[in-house]
């Protein structure tokens, strides 16, 4: 079977920094995968690599069997890939159903500059989404009117909308509440379960997000991969326990203090 992505040898540096080093990562169809790390690991630029923000400096990103490693992310999203961001990219002025037409009209390479977004067909399809969202009531809303985790929501369901076959989600629960944060990816996963076709790499800190929604974690540090295992596994390494979750050296403290 074709991998979804392949990065082969990638390497970033900015400037004396270190960005990514030699990451090597298959993703096939279908995972559910998350990049966990602390911050400045690694992990949202080989995100941005990916789609095409940053550019490598060694290294392929394949996706799909097309190399995109030097393609604009304009190419790269109508090659099927998509994301939604940390802090949600949306038009606050306008509606929750306007950003969801704004997101449609970017993605449907069949519209010309003179067809209208606000189409028929375009309108149920963006209220279907929302619907499965939960966001049907929020739809005439104006979108800087919305709480925070509604505006989650949103930013992925707009990601959707171009019915990608590689969804990027980085941070999706940063910011939401804890009362809040598992119901939310509770929906996100349940709407991304039906859409066939769609595998998901998501960035994540909080490690029980991790152990209820991943098929499969990967861990950076230092802009190197430390683990890449079922998530029970790679929790459990020495290295993740050390540099990523923090379990590791707080023991070796502990035994230092007795």
């Amino acid at each position: 079977m074709t991998p979804i992505l392949d990065a082969q040898g990638v390497g970033r540096r900015f400037g004396a920094v270190v960005a990514a080093s030699d990451i090597n990562i298959r993703v096939e169809p279908g995972e559910r995968v998350s990049l966990i790390g602390s911050n400045g690991a690694g992990k949202t630029t080989f995100v941005n690599m990916i789609t095409g923000y940053v550019k490598p400096d060694t290294g392929r990103i394949v996706l799909d069997g097309t190399d995109i490693a030097a393609l604009h992310p304009r190419a790269i999203s109508q090659l099927g890939v998509a994301r939604s961001f940390q802090i949600p990219q949306l038009y606050g002025d306008l509606t929750a159903l306007d950003n969801m037409l704004v997101a449609n009209a970017c993605h449907d390479r069949r519209l010309s500059f003179w067809q209208r977004a606000r189409r028929p067909a375009a309108i149920d399809r963006a209220r279907g989404l929302l619907d499965r969202f939960g966001l049907l009531e929020h739809q005439q809303r104006r979108v800087a009117e919305l709480p925070g985790g509604v505006r989650k929501l949103l930013d992925i369901a707009m990601a959707l909308t171009g019915q990608p076959k590689l969804l990027l989600l980085d941070e999706p629960t940063s910011g939401v509440s804890a009362e809040e944060k598992f119901p939310m990816m509770d929906t996100i996963m349940g709407v991304l379960g039906q859409e066939r076709g769609t595998t998901v790499v998501f960035v994540e800190h909080d490690m029980d997000i991790v152990e209820r929604h991943a098929s499969r974690v990967i861990a950076f540090y230092s802009g190197r991969v430390i683990a890449d295992d079922v998530p029970a596994a790679a929790l459990r390494a020495d290295d993740v326990r050390r540099y990523v979750t923090g379990e590791l050296l707080r023991e070796e403290v502990a035994d230092a203090q007795g």
